[in-house]
């Protein structure tokens, strides 16, 4: 189809939960979009969705919604392990692919999607919020004025006091059940915490990789039973990246601790932390601490640079890059460098060692749940 600003993108929602809603809702926020068909397991809680919604369609086969001609992309909100043979599908399909985070349940299966899209010719985004968000645009502009000169050292970081899905109070046990989610906290927060800073980086890829996984935290027994909880709750790695950079990650979905410095960046000529932004560097015999206004920055990139709503969000520039207005982010390629670390760290928790990349790549296993 012709690339034009003014275009309506028509769009099908494949899984309709709480993350599927969520996604439609914001679909409904941004112009020229149109959600016109969704596909769930169940009819009844399919039909009460689109009715609340006003979607026309809807469909309870993946691949009944897949041959429809008008739609030109997916959005895919099933659980981890079910997004390799959808968004294949999909892709195979020729349709345009939005597909939750994390990006698979495994390395495999990841690297199968990007090949997909690859040999399809078709568009594959993975929601990875965090590279829209102010402190990534703030940090980006100074990486790329050369403000932290050569880049050496990054940690990756998430911390949650208690924000155990499900046994917490929140989500559903598919959450911490490795069969459908493949991981934990490293796949659930770490792959925003990953991408942001592997982004920022410019996504290096991985070399060596060693870690550990840990589940110690007391959790309420009853919740533990009906659960099935069997995922990490803190993942921990050191990281060896291409061109010397070393990586160091911490992701605790449940942890005792106050406060965290977060996720930071360390260069020749200065340092990044990203939450709360400040940017560490000297003038002379001066060390500074600078802060900025980060909404004058989204202000000034919206009225004076002219992004418009392109970059405001995952989906906002989804469908920005469908239209032809900008360039696609590499959120397949950096989700996947996400993937082949927190799979990474679980090899050298089990081995009791330091593994390289191509180690987690030949041992890599699908981990994808037959097409629903």
């Amino acid at each position: 189809m012709a690339n034009s600003p003014d275009r309506t993108i028509r769009v099908g929602i494949i899984g309709v939960g709480q993350i599927g809603q969520r996604h439609i809702e914001t679909y409904r926020s941004i112009p020229g979009v149109e959600v016109a068909a969704i596909c769930g397991r169940r009819l009844e809680p399919t039909r009460e969705v689109a009715q609340r919604f006003g979607i026309p369609e809807v469909h309870t086969g993946v691949h009944e919604l897949l041959a429809r001609p008008d739609l030109e992309a997916v959005d895919v909100c099933l659980h981890n392990n079910l997004h390799r043979p959808v968004t294949v599908a999909a892709l195979e399909a020729g349709k345009h692919v939005y597909c939750e985070k994390p990006m698979a349940g495994s390395y495999r299966d990841a690297e199968a999607m990007l090949a997909a899209a690859r040999r399809s010719g078709r568009m594959l985004a993975i929601q990875l919020a965090t590279l829209f968000a102010p402190e990534t645009k703030a940090a980006e502009l100074l990486i790329r004025q050369d403000a932290l000169g050569k880049l050496y050292y990054a940690s990756s970081a998430g911390v949650r006091r208690r924000g155990r899905p499900y046994v917490d109070g929140y989500g559903t046990p598919a959450f911490v059940q490795k069969e459908l989610a493949g991981g934990g906290a490293l796949y659930d927060m770490g792959v925003y915490h990953l991408g942001q800073v592997l982004f920022l980086l410019g996504n290096p890829q991985p070399g060596r990789i060693s870690g550990r996984l840990y589940q110690e935290t007391e959790l309420d027994p009853v919740r533990k039973e009906e659960s099935g909880y069997n995922v990490e709750e803190l993942g921990v790695g050191f990281v060896q990246l291409a061109g010397g950079i070393s990586l160091q990650v911490f992701e605790a979905w449940a942890a005792h601790l106050g406060s965290h410095p977060g996720s930071v960046i360390l260069g020749s000529r200065g340092g990044i932390q990203l939450t709360p932004f400040t940017f560490y560097h000297n003038q002379g015999d001066m060390e500074l601490d600078s802060t900025t206004d980060l909404k004058s920055l989204e202000w000034r990139l919206h009225t004076v640079r002219g992004f418009g709503n392109a970059y405001d969000g995952p989906q906002e520039h989804w469908i920005a890059a469908l239209q032809g207005r900008v360039s696609l982010m590499p959120t397949a390629e950096v989700a996947l460098n996400a993937m082949l670390i927190s799979e990474g760290i679980t090899l050298s928790d089990r081995l009791g060692r330091e593994v390289t990349a191509e180690e987690v790549v030949a041992q890599s296993p699908t981990t994808a749940l037959p097409l629903p």
